[in-house]
């Protein structure tokens, strides 16, 4: 079992695609999970929220696909338990809400950003 994580690890996981919105059934091929896995995490990470429209049917946008993955990453490859995950993504949520960006740098940021697109 431990050999099937390691084949299954982040580096081996499809590209995501360039979509707004993902089925349960595509999130579930792009990380490796079955959908009843994503349904017991939506209740155990209150992070993964995604969309319910028409008939309850789920909708990930993109950043949650990757929170799925971050998810997957430290369950399966650090060993971590759904508590631990839970907290170790709570702490780094803290830690990006609790350092913003000074004006200086956000203004470094937003330059490069422009850059970027003008090419």
């Amino acid at each position: 079992m431990e050999q099937n994580h390691k084949e299954n690890s982040t580096e081996s996981l499809p590209p995501i695609p360039a979509k707004r919105y993902f089925t349960i059934g595509e999130v579930s091929e792009l990380c490796c999970v079955k959908p009843h896995v994503l349904r017991y995490w939506e209740q155990e990470f209150t992070q993964l929220r995604p969309v319910k429209r028409r008939g309850n049917r789920r909708y990930y946008q993109h950043h949650e696909v990757l929170l799925v993955r971050r998810i997957r990453e430290l369950l399966y490859s650090h060993g971590f338990t759904i508590s631990g995950a839970r907290n170790k993504l709570d702490s780094i949520a803290e830690k990006s809400e609790l350092t913003p960006l000074s004006p200086e740098k956000l203004r470094e940021e937003l330059l490069k950003i422009v850059e970027i697109l003008r090419i």
